[in-house]
């Protein structure tokens, strides 16, 4: 047990730093061969897109053979009153890791709002099933890495559609993989041999995810005349309004993806 520890704590900064170093390089490399393109006010490139929408492709066959299938069982069994509280749930979870990336972003407030909306939601919110915070004014606030990295002046990167998991940039895939790496919630269940809790946490993660965002996708997908140009342009916009704090349902867009929730 002892050596399990000692792997885990000299593995994750050396990961951290190599998909980092990965990022800023591939970053700049690509910026310097590729034309941008805008969403709004951001500015992105897609050197990809090939590739990108060959995967988005496949992705939408097993959204329609298995994912939305499966969002609509979820959804005939757990009615929307208990499907909020799982994503209740599953945010207060996240809160150490949302509080470090307000430190790192030096946003004292909305660290000071994640110790709140955690101690409160936690002891008075059962463990927070209830967002008891919330209705109190302290509104829950999706804080990543791939956020932070923006703050710090790291820009997008290629955008890139992986398969399943979906569309992003190379910032905020290496934001959410050092996030999912430096959660203590991880290294706790590794610790104690519990990692298949762990990873149902990951599952219901990603259902709560397409189970948020199947209905705007859907409507997105009906009133789009490239979709897959749709998806970008709402991806990098929402992304954008979350770096500056704003609130991406302002646009009456998508937040796609955002796995801090």
């Amino acid at each position: 047990m002892i050596y399990k520890k000692q792997t885990l704590t000299q593995k994750i900064p050396a990961m951290a730093l190599v998909l980092f170093a990965g990022m800023v390089l591939g970053s700049c490399s690509i910026s310097k061969t590729e034309d941008p393109l805008v969403a709004g006010n951001v500015t992105f490139e897609d050197p990809f897109e090939d590739t990108n929408r060959v995967i988005f492709a496949f992705n939408e066959v097993v959204d329609d053979v298995v994912i939305h299938p499966v969002i609509e069982g979820y959804r005939a069994v757990v009615p929307g009153p208990a499907r909020q509280g799982v994503r209740n749930f599953l945010r207060n979870l996240k809160t150490p890791v949302r509080f470090a990336n307000q430190l790192l972003q030096g946003d004292t407030d909305g660290a000071g709002n994640e110790i709140f909306r955690g101690v409160v939601n936690t002891l008075v919110g059962l463990g927070g099933l209830f967002d008891v915070a919330g209705k109190e004014g302290f509104e829950y606030e999706p804080e990543d890495f791939g956020q932070t990295l923006a703050v710090w002046g790291v820009d997008h990167g290629p955008y890139i559609v992986l398969p399943v998991l979906g569309p992003s940039s190379l910032r905020d895939y290496a934001g959410y993989t050092v996030d999912a790496l430096a959660d203590p919630l991880r290294w706790y269940l590794y610790n104690v041999d519990k990692e298949d809790v762990y990873y149902v946490k990951i599952g219901a993660d990603y259902l709560d995810l397409r189970d948020s965002l199947m209905d705007v996708l859907k409507d997105l997908e009906k009133s789009s005349i490239d979709y897959y140009a749709a998806v970008r342009s709402t991806y990098f916009q929402n992304r954008d309004a979350m770096v500056k704090d704003h609130d991406p349902e302002a646009l009456a867009t998508p937040d796609i993806p955002d796995y801090d929730d």
